[in-house]
């Protein structure tokens, strides 16, 4: 397996790695050969081009740790997570409710929290928001013992992991949808926020004169054996950034509508004008449940 010249290099190697055991891993690592040799060849990448990528995927790694996860942000911003997410759901995410991106926020054990119950968890000033779902399948037929992770920002665009001046997971929870298929609960209205800037994402976004925001939205975990797990967003309808998501994270399917009340009598004492509902309706698929794997902890 000697190298002869440039054009030979792609296809000794491919020799070299073609005698695993595992069938899929010789498929896509063979496939992901073939295409990285084919885009240095393409775009003529020189040494020091080459040197730039690996250094920036070193800082990648190096960027990610126990409450953030700069792989999976990269992957956002480039629309990896996107196009994998809807490649895997539905008639190619073409769902009545189509998956989303997991994100990088997503933690296990969030607090189990009766149907209708808060997940405010500390002072958060912002209008309340009063939500209320239905779980269905593919024939409409209500889902009962439904396990909904909810979790979303604040209004001022920060998760409580990154915010010391929020409670242990304050705006996340843990539901199970009733005998109807559905679950609700109170919270307040999330804002759209900037992902993290700080890191090797935030430099690609600044090279390409992109902006950081993601449009407010909240985000959902649906698990029951005998389905495939849903994970999607729900986004605020009257969002500035719904048309330029930085992670393309938005479909039609999942803009929400929520709804804005001004006068009338609040859903509970504590409430004052404004306050929001918002009415939604998850699909669920026949298939596997499958916990993925916690961005953070």
């Amino acid at each position: 397996m000697i190298i002869d010249n440039e054009i030979s290099v792609t296809e000794v190697v491919l020799r070299a790695m073609a005698g695993g055991d595992d069938a899929r891993l010789r498929d896509i690592a063979a496939s992901f050969v073939r295409h990285m040799h084919d885009f240095a060849r393409e775009v003529r990448l020189t040494e020091a081009e080459f040197e730039a990528g690996i250094a920036m995927l070193n800082r990648i790694g190096q960027a990610t740790n126990d409450v953030h996860n700069e792989g999976i942000l990269f992957s956002d911003a480039i629309g990896l997570s996107t196009l994998v997410c809807l490649m895997n759901n539905g008639a190619n995410g073409n769902t009545e409710t189509a998956a989303a991106l997991l994100g990088p926020f997503w933690r296990m054990h969030s607090p189990v929290t009766p149907n209708g119950g808060s997940i405010v968890r500390s002072p958060t000033p912002g209008p309340a928001l009063f939500a209320q779902f239905d779980i269905v399948d593919a024939k409409g037929e209500p889902i009962e013992g439904v396990e909904i992770d909810v979790w979303h920002s604040s209004p001022v665009g920060l998760y409580e992991n990154q915010d010391q001046a929020q409670a242990e997971m304050n705006l996340r929870g843990k539901f199970t949808s009733d005998a109807q298929g559905q679950f609700g609960f109170r919270s307040v209205k999330p804002a759209g926020y900037p992902v993290p800037t700080d890191g090797p994402t935030g430099d690609l976004l600044r090279a390409q004169n992109r902006h950081p925001y993601r449009p407010a939205h909240v985000h959902f975990l649906c698990y029951k054996p005998g389905f495939k797990t849903l994970v999607t967003q729900v986004f605020v309808d009257d969002d500035e950034y719904l048309e330029s998501d930085v992670v393309f994270g938005v479909t039609r399917a999942l803009i929400g509508d929520f709804k804005k009340h001004e006068i009338g009598t609040p859903p509970d004492s504590e409430t004052s004008a404004p306050w929001y509902t918002l009415a939604y309706r998850f699909v669920m698929e026949a298939g596997e449940a499958k916990l993925p794997h916690p961005p953070i902890k």
